[in-house]
């Protein structure tokens, strides 16, 4: 399915942003010795575009105007992104830096161990509207620039810049109430089942409420093998997590014996959460129904709402300086790339002098259209309204 759709993406991007004259492997800019083509744009385009956060603006295949703001904006980045990629591969393969799979997956391991649990990942990924495969792709770039930094400039924080940051920065050190909770999950989804039910060739024929009884019947089934499995918890607690390794759905969890380490509130769906922070450590829950399906939750522990110290954030404080100077030494180091490279727009259409100025072009007249409105408002005849008797 996933596949299908992309290739829609893709062949439909291809004449609806580019136009009839361009092909995919024409080239539109040319950075030293390497191009940059119109395949490559559009790849890039389309999954900027299909970020969760721009549909607030309208903006989607469907409906694109190529004179917008947010157009031109997004096009700026997205051809300005091609070339410090290009410039940046140019200069790791100058340098033999390579990026392996190994090293994606390590940095990717590292960042589910600060989250807590791979469930408790994969639930920011689904909030922020992101797929594994779109995150491991970012990751893999962050990864390589990672490299190139080490290799420009070996950046060092001291003890004391920490010390400075964390008290200069209180407040992003306190933390609310949390819990830490294990769960058996029995996945259903009516949604999924329901796809999975129009999938199957011999489904063709059936009614919306023929499909919708067998929905039933399923979550019927789902909500009787939890109401088993919470019956064997509740009859031995002290075999939770074996139980958990042996029938939860969700398998990362699962193979922790169902722990998802401690968490905020908010950082669960607010069923999840409502039951966990109303329950006490070493308790489990009834069956708690959620869009995942049906939960059997275990809390094991609580932390009330505090502080963290100095000692114990300091290497979270010094990651995140020494991340912020890396990220100021590559960006020196880009711009420096940039200066002195040969880059030629073939396609003047991506040429960001005049993407720019049009991006000035539609930002003024933004402001004239609002200054328009603004004043028609406050010259408007007020309406009389009428004293009651």
């Amino acid at each position: 399915m996933k596949s299908i759709k992309l290739l829609a993406i893709l062949l439909f991007s291809a004449l609806l942003f580019t136009g009839c004259s361009l092909k995919n492997n024409d080239v539109i800019v040319k950075v030293n010795d390497k191009v940059i083509t119109q395949a490559d744009y559009d790849k890039l385009f389309n999954q900027t575009i299909n970020n969760p956060g721009l549909q607030m603006f309208g903006l989607n295949k469907k409906n694109v105007d190529k004179q917008s703001f947010m157009y031109l904006m997004i096009k700026d980045r997205v051809v300005s992104e091609l070339i410090i990629r290009s410039l940046v591969n140019e200069e790791m393969e100058k340098r033999h830096i390579t990026v392996t799979k190994a090293d994606t997956d390590k940095e990717l391991q590292n960042m589910i161990e600060k989250v807590g649990s791979k469930a408790k990942f994969n639930e920011i990924l689904k909030q922020n509207g992101v797929t594994l495969a779109e995150f491991k792709r970012d990751l893999t770039e962050e990864v390589k620039m990672k490299k190139l930094v080490d290799m420009i400039e070996k950046v060092k924080v001291t003890d004391a810049d920490a010390k400075k940051y964390y008290n200069q920065n209180i407040d992003k050190f306190k933390y609310p109430d949390k819990v830490r909770a294990s769960h058996i999950l029995i996945a259903a989804n009516p949604e999924e089942m329901k796809e999975l039910i129009k999938a199957d060739a011999k489904n063709a024929d059936l009614t919306d409420a023929q499909i919708n009884d067998m929905i039933q019947k399923q979550m019927a089934e789902k909500l009787k093998t939890a109401q088993t499995v919470l019956a064997e918890v509740q009859k031995n607690p002290a075999q939770f997590a074996k139980v958990a390794k042996e029938k939860s759905e969700d398998v990362e969890s699962a193979k922790m014996g169902g722990d998802l380490g401690f968490f905020a509130k908010k950082e669960m769906v607010d069923a999840f959460s409502n039951a966990a922070f109303s329950m006490k450590p070493n308790t489990i829950s009834g069956i708690v129904k959620t869009s995942y399906g049906y939960h059997i939750i275990m809390v094991t522990d609580r932390k009330a709402a505090g502080q963290d110290s100095f000692e114990k954030v300091k290497p979270e404080i010094i990651l995140y300086l020494e991340n912020q100077k890396k990220v100021n030494v590559l960006e020196k180091f880009i711009e420096s790339l940039k200066k002195n490279a040969k880059i030629e727009y073939v396609n003047k259409d991506y040429n960001p002098t005049d993407i720019q100025s049009a991006l000035k072009k539609q930002a003024k007249q933004n402001s004239d259209v609002a200054e328009q409105v603004d004043a028609a408002n406050h010259s408007a005849t007020p309406v009389a309204v009428p004293d009651k008797k």
